[in-house]
């Protein structure tokens, strides 16, 4: 068996065997004309996807319905290699050897999407699915922690005010903060919860403490970025891969750790972990549907326009996703958080007229 296949393998709930088989087959897909790319580099009839951790879960349970509801379906190879690395794959191409959707746990960068275009992958579907936030967690043994972004920016900034970070204990930051080790468990520099964790709690805590880098991030963005999304890279920070479970499982361990992943994990370990407020606001389905909390963020589907031609099925996946994300549908119990009311007639119709993704509306 592939690497790819244990990898995916050990990731799927025992609720889906059949993915897991679809996953097997994939070195095995037919050999015969390209549809998506009108070349000859072979052609399948699976829905392959890559992308976000944070997604993913979602997205299983979406491949669920659909197989369930799609009599002749081959079950989806699903993939879960993080956003940026999910991106990587998707804009490589266009054809059978190339994926059809990237699960994202941020919004696609312009200059990915130029990736794509140059890579002939041509118009690009997005969906907004729902929305997550980034959650910060503790063990339920731990010290019950209570934190603010200008907390986490003076402890895991690799340079607050350009200097090395230096602190080694909670109190070092905070006075009012524990005695206890820095020691925050999150993911690898690929994954979008990692982008969306310095961009929406790391930057507004530097923004707070130095305020003249509030001129840099038009200005000189690189610049920005180094002063506020740099991380430390001293064991303050830990990257813990793409595997969110794999957080939860280092909390239990560790009462003294902190954890960073999506809200979903923080909701279905409730019995482990619990969530660390930040600026006084605690993790929640309201807070992150209302904007109160500050780790709030959308989650997004990319689709190859062409491939919703040449992929069996695909099309009805996208269909089955729009009909499990409403407030009271099954994604909900899973653990996301449903968009506003027109936010998701939006989406349905971007599904419904295959509306393509405007470029200029990136950064």
């Amino acid at each position: 068996m592939s690497r790819l296949v244990q990898a995916f393998a050990a990731r799927m709930p025992a609720t889906l065997p059949h993915l897991v088989l679809a996953a097997m087959t994939l070195g095995a897909l037919g050999a015969c004309v390209d549809q998506a790319a009108g070349g000859a580099a072979g052609s399948r009839d699976q829905i392959r996807i890559v992308g976000s951790s944070t997604v993913y879960p979602f997205t299983t349970l979406v491949a669920e319905q659909f197989l369930a509801n799609t009599p002749g379906a081959k079950p989806p190879v699903i993939e879960s290699t993080g956003t940026g690395a999910g991106m990587k794959l998707f804009c490589a191409g266009l054809g059978a050897a190339h994926p059809d959707i990237e699960d994202a746990s941020r919004r696609m960068h312009r200059a990915e999407y130029d990736a794509c275009t140059r890579h002939g992958v041509g118009a690009v579907i997005e969906v907004q699915v729902g929305i997550d936030g980034i959650a910060m967690a503790e063990s339920l043994r731990g010290p019950g922690v209570a934190l603010t972004t200008t907390d986490l920016y003076r402890a895991l900034a690799a340079a607050p005010g350009g200097r090395r970070n230096t602190a080694r204990l909670w109190r070092d930051v905070n006075p009012a903060l524990p005695a206890s080790p820095i020691q925050v468990y999150g993911p690898p520099a690929t994954s979008g919860t990692r982008e969306s964790f310095v961009e929406l709690i790391m930057a507004p805590g530097c923004e707070a403490v130095e305020p003249d880098t509030r001129t840099l991030r038009e200005r000189a963005p690189e610049l920005f970025a180094a002063r506020c999304h740099r991380l430390r890279d001293d064991g303050a920070y830990i990257d813990a891969g793409e595997n969110d479970n794999l957080i939860v499982q280092k909390l239990r361990a560790n009462p003294d750790a902190i954890g960073i992943f999506g809200y979903a994990y923080l909701e279905e370990n409730a019995g482990a972990v619990r969530g660390v407020t930040l600026g006084g606001v605690a993790p929640s389905y309201a807070t992150i549907a209302d904007g109160s909390y500050p780790g709030a963020r959308p989650l997004y589907l990319y689709v190859k326009k062409a491939h919703l031609r040449a992929i069996p099925g695909l099309r009805a996946f996208l269909r089955q996703y729009g009909a499990l994300w409403g407030r009271q549908g099954p994604l909900v119990r899973r653990g996301l958080i449903a968009s506003r009311e027109p936010v998701q007639r939006r989406a349905a119709a971007v599904i419904a007229q295959e509306i393509a993704l405007d470029p200029a509306m990136l950064r």
